[in-house]
């Protein structure tokens, strides 16, 4: 098996369609066996139409792309300094916002390299640890337990339309925060 060549770039503005067509492949993919076609849809117009998107970035979301070799394979959103009076945090956090690879690229460790980036840049932006939200059907809830991550609490989160988002939030402190 040949080595991974990992690397990451955050998205410039040249990047968006990119990023999209990420998107488009890998998000209903991911939820194609927890949610409904219908509710799908309604996220994907809602959450990850370009414009939304970019609106995100105007509330503290970074995007970065993760490519192997020059091939584009997953991307990640974090928010740094972020706030959840629920996990009586000692310092902000960085919440990993989204994180997802391509289907084909999974267990390549593709998904490691962004986690273990999201906790650098946590660390540069001097927060105390990480934090994130993840369907409870989700099957990287086993990826974010074996990480180190723990769930702290269940959420529904009421996005519209008669939809749920169901979540757990999972929280990794920094040892000394």
């Amino acid at each position: 098996m040949s080595q991974k060549q990992f690397s990451i770039k955050e998205v410039q503005k040249e990047d968006w369609s990119l990023l999209k067509q990420l998107v488009d492949e890998v998000w209903p993919a991911t939820f194609k066996d927890i949610l409904s076609e219908a509710q799908i849809s309604y996220m994907m117009e809602m959450m990850y139409s370009i414009t939304s998107l970019k609106k995100q970035t105007e509330t503290g979301s970074v995007f970065y792309l993760l490519y192997d070799s020059e091939v584009a394979v997953g991307y990640l959103a974090i928010i740094p300094h972020y706030s959840d009076k629920r996990l009586n945090a000692k310092a902000a956090l960085t919440k990993v916002d989204k994180i997802y690879v391509l289907p084909e690229t999974q267990g390549t460790g593709a998904g490691r390299f962004l986690m273990d980036f999201a906790f650098a840049e946590a660390k540069k932006a001097g927060d105390g640890g990480v934090m994130l939200n993840v369907n409870r059907g989700n099957n990287a809830v086993s990826f974010y337990e074996y990480y180190g991550f723990k769930n702290s609490y269940s959420a529904d989160f009421d996005i519209g339309n008669g939809y749920l988002m169901e979540d757990y939030i999972m929280y990794y402190p920094f040892k000394n925060s």
